[in-house]
């Protein structure tokens, strides 16, 4: 495929690959600090893993009782306002280091400049390791029967009367399968090599429904050391969506995560930032990756004024 040049052979000073919400919170402030960014998004919405939260978020201080999908929609509003140069539906499969920057190829062939490069493409939730082989396309349901990870594809089922298996020590895995019970299940039984939730979640739980240890999976007939259920959920913790990076050799967290400097948000690779949920912050969440933004984008601001 012939790679053509995007924007009359424009260099940006910032390309944000990730619109979600540390490159909203990126892109915005850039532009606001008068600088030219572009946000690259592979999804058709702006929103990141917002679009997939259809719960209430009472976490978020400045605007508590929305939705994930109606704070997206906010960071769209707001990208507009601020006249963001803005690529939806355009997954980036390659970037590397070139003359004065950076150069950030596009699943459609198209070749983008910019001096700057952020990495805000966040997270996808682990699976199975048996999963990897699967023939299904939907990461979310690899086998019938095998949700992945939390989101809208959790409300969307039926547990009335069903027997649940959660897999994960973690708070998903603990807030899930109480969602399961107040939902009707049958049976819900949690199984954690370690117990890591919230205090309150476990609380909530009984504990004749923890089976804490090591556990062997079959997804094929979905059992747990042997025992049947109607529907295994999966909530083994999340990975860096950053596969497209490979060429830059970023110093990397022995989960893979991008490592930075707290300060600015920089990685090893001078001129190029990470921020959210794929450099593994303590506390990830919509308002923590805003922050990070923000860090980035001051950051950026401090180099060109500085004349790097």
């Amino acid at each position: 495929m012939n790679k053509r040049l995007m924007h009359d052979e424009q260099i940006y000073d910032a390309i944000i690959i990730g619109a979600g919400a540390g490159g909203a919170s990126c892109a915005l402030w850039l532009a606001r600090l008068g600088f030219a960014p572009l946000l690259v998004e592979a999804g058709a919405q702006v929103g990141g893993l917002c679009l997939a939260h259809p719960f209430l978020d009472d976490w978020n201080a400045s605007l508590p009782g929305h939705t994930g999908p109606e704070v997206a929609e906010n960071f769209a509003i707001s990208l507009q306002r601020a006249q963001v140069p803005l690529l939806l539906s355009q997954p980036v499969t390659a970037v590397e280091a070139v003359d004065a920057g950076f150069a950030v190829t596009t699943r459609e062939g198209n070749v983008l400049r910019g001096r700057h490069l952020v990495l805000a493409t966040g997270t996808r939730a682990r699976g199975l390791p048996s999963a990897d082989a699967a023939p299904a396309l939907d990461r979310a349901r690899p086998f019938p029967g095998v949700l992945v990870g939390p989101g809208d594809h959790i409300v969307a089922e039926n547990f009335q009367g069903r027997r649940v298996a959660v897999l994960g020590g973690g708070d998903n895995g603990f807030e899930n399968a109480l969602y399961a019970m107040d939902h009707g299940a049958e049976e819900v039984h949690v199984y954690a090599r370690t117990v890591r939730a919230q205090h309150q979640f476990v609380r909530r739980l009984p504990s004749s429904r923890v089976m804490r240890g090591e556990y062997q999976v079959d997804p094929h007939t979905r059992t747990i050391n042997g025992r049947s259920y109607d529907l295994i959920m999966v909530f083994y913790g999340w990975e860096p969506c950053v596969g497209f990076a490979e060429s830059l050799g970023l110093a990397r967290s022995g989960r893979g995560f991008v490592q930075t400097d707290m300060a600015t948000a920089e990685t090893n690779c001078e001129g190029v930032y990470a921020i959210g949920e794929v450099a593994q912050r303590f506390h990830p969440c919509v308002v923590t990756a805003m922050a990070d933004g923000v860090t980035a984008a001051k950051a950026i601001q401090a180099r060109i004024e500085s004349g790097r």
